[in-house]
């Protein structure tokens, strides 16, 4: 029987999120077939089979988080499809053991090998050492809060009435109109998952709704949520307030880690300048209009001449074109420009691959199938790795300076504020000139304020006489 497990998509991805499973427990598998979506650090993602088969069990729900390397499908002949029908881990299982719930958070580990007869083959992306993270969501939950009896494991609802809950058990609830108060979580640290609405939903047990106690309802609340307990405790005090939880996703997750990384270990200092870009609007407008005159649909932006300012000020400064490598500099012979896209989950940069070398109509139309791409969760690894320089531009929201945290390993990032329109003073007369402010983000391990200097001094000469970018 083959196992399928939890791949590795994103060089900086430690779990994933069962998004939609394609295939069911009896469904014929080919090679090569789309088995599930994953929801990954970066992006949604498909996972194909890698030998056909009959699904004979999926272990892991719709909506579960479960760290990489963990099995979550079971592929074999069919002769034990029948025996699994539920896609959840194996807390529904926990009947067998009289004690309630306190064994359903070891109940997951405890499910893959009710059945060892046959050696299980693992397959997936590459193979997966699991060692670190093994520990996590799945079989983890008695780890952060062990202190606490094991019997309080039912994790009734914090005090304020909340239920932890996957994303696919609430809407399951929502539709088929159940209180997820009155469900008994059995997945990690108490948490509600979709098996256990849909077993109450089929007429299961209804376990008695818990108690807040006022005395031991905090305590029950931090042993059932291992995982995240820490973060919820800072704010749940308040007894009139009324929090909702929303679970982080993998892409916020990262996200978050990756920006406290750079900004503990990346000594950041910022350099701003104010640019006047009257001739840069004019140029893209004339761009624009002799693109549409030719029927190409296809339309230069701010930020795109930016990108080739940028590109073509690194090549002129390649001492920014850096990253700091221990005990060395790693100088990056390629220019690739990573572009900030914020989506409603979270911050993600697709890269756009030596932009110095294209032109600007070029590094429009791949932009925006990037741009395009990230919103649609389809962006793959190599679409979003390699950048050596990003550009964080919030222009659009009418935010005219801000800083921005480097994006790690790279050496600098530059943030981009609106353009506006404003008063200068050229050659003794008053003119109104369009001007944009821009902050470069550095690291100082193998930066100095004279070579970011410098490339803002550089960067200027290209927007101030754009002509230079289309030369």
């Amino acid at each position: 029987m083959a196992e399928v497990t939890m791949p590795r998509l994103s060089d900086t991805m430690t779990e994933g999120t069962i998004a939609r499973w394609l295939k069911k427990p009896g469904d014929q598998v080919q090679k090569g077939e789309i088995l599930l979506e994953i929801e990954t650090d970066k992006a949604t993602m498909e996972l194909e089979a890698y030998e056909g088969g009959v699904v004979e069990k999926v272990l892991v729900g719709e909506g579960e988080t479960v760290p990489i390397g963990q099995p979550i499908m079971l592929i074999g002949d069919g002769s034990g499809a029948s025996a699994a029908a539920t896609p959840a881990p194996a807390p529904a299982e926990a009947p067998k053991a009289e004690a309630p719930v306190a064994a359903s958070a070891s109940a997951p580990a405890q499910a893959a090998p009710e059945k060892p007869a046959e050696p299980q083959r693992t397959y997936g992306y590459g193979t997966f050492p699991g060692g670190e993270t093994a520990a996590a969501p799945g079989g983890g939950a008695a780890a952060p809060a062990s202190t606490a009896a094991p019997a309080q494991t039912e994790a009734p609802p914090a005090p304020n009435g909340e239920v932890r809950a996957s994303p696919m058990a609430r809407a399951i609830a929502r539709d088929k109109g159940i209180d997820l108060a009155s469900v008994q979580g059995s997945g990690p640290g108490g948490r509600v998952i979709r098996a256990d609405v849909e077993k109450l939903a089929e007429g299961g047990t209804t376990p008695p709704t818990p108690q807040p106690s006022a005395a031991s309802a905090p305590a029950a609340t931090q042993a059932a949520a291992p995982s995240s307990a820490a973060a919820p405790a800072a704010v749940q005090a308040g007894p009139d307030q009324e929090i909702e939880e929303v679970p982080l996703n993998n892409i916020r997750k990262v996200t978050g880690r990756r920006m406290v990384e750079s900004l503990q270990s990346a000594p950041h200092f910022f350099l701003t300048s104010v640019y006047d870009v009257t001739r840069l609007i004019e140029l893209r407008k004339q761009v624009n209009a002799e693109l549409e005159a030719a029927g190409d649909d296809t339309r230069v932006s701010v930020n795109d001449l930016i990108v080739k300012a940028c590109a073509l000020t690194l090549r002129a400064q390649p001492d920014v074109n850096v990253s700091f490598g221990g005990d060395k500099i790693l100088r990056k012979k390629r220019i690739h420009i990573g572009i900030a896209v914020a989506l409603e989950n979270g911050l993600i940069v697709p890269v756009l691959r030596d932009p110095d070398q294209k032109s600007v109509g070029q590094i429009a139309r791949e932009s925006k199938a990037l741009i395009d791409k990230a919103r649609a969760g389809k962006l793959t690894p190599a679409d979003y790795s390699g950048g050596t320089f990003t550009i964080s531009n919030l222009g659009m929201f009418g935010i005219e300076h801000f800083t921005a945290v480097i994006n790690s390993p790279e050496a600098a990032i530059l943030a981009v504020g609106m353009v506006t329109k404003e008063p200068v003073v050229i050659d003794g007369d008053v003119q109104i000139r369009d001007r944009m402010r821009v902050t470069l983000s550095v690291d100082h391990r193998v930066l100095d304020g004279a070579n970011g200097a410098r490339y803002l001094q550089a960067l200027k000469g290209f927007l101030e006489h754009p002509m230079r970018l289309l030369v």
